[in-house]
């Protein structure tokens, strides 16, 4: 599978919130993805994977002072299960990694193990535990807060999509 990514664009925002609203129990509302497509002159960065012409994923990240936080990557349900994944994951680490960002953040739901099993294979550590962070249908759920040092990564392996 041949995949590209490119910038967000506000235009990518129909396809993006139907891939949002069937990945995710407790979606980002469209407010959300406007709001961090327009701060991209402050350090967000808002991009898409495609296979073809067709968004099959997209992340959303902040950049400054050295730390990247992933906010928010998706691979689109009907995709998941391929290595896609791995591969948009590892193509943004090495982005932030040429970006200078020294470590990257990120908050994953504590009940969601395939993303925790995925994070961590990537080499991030579990650092703390934010209590009752995400809204669930039962309530709140705890969220893992990860960290990976990007400053002994080889970005030239780790940028390739």
């Amino acid at each position: 599978m041949r995949l590209i990514h490119r910038s967000m664009l506000l235009a990518d925002l129909s396809d993006i919130l139907v891939i949002e609203n069937v990945a995710h129990a407790n979606p980002w509302t469209e407010k959300a993805f406007v709001d961090c497509i327009a701060a991209a002159a402050k350090g967000y960065v808002c991009q898409v994977v495609l296979n073809d012409k067709q968004i099959v994923g997209y992340v959303m990240l902040s950049v400054a002072v050295g730390e990247a936080h992933l906010l928010n990557i998706t691979i689109a349900p009907e995709h998941q299960g391929l290595g896609l994944g791995r591969r948009w994951l590892n193509w943004v680490v090495g982005w932030a990694a040429g970006q200078k960002a020294q470590t990257m953040f990120l908050e994953v739901r504590a009940g969601n193990l395939v993303a925790l099993a995925l994070y961590e294979s990537a080499g991030f550590n579990r650092i703390g535990l934010r209590r009752d962070y995400y809204p669930s249908l039962l309530g709140r759920e705890d969220a893992i807060v990860m960290g990976l040092d990007l400053t002994e990564l080889d970005v030239q392996e780790v940028t390739v999509l």
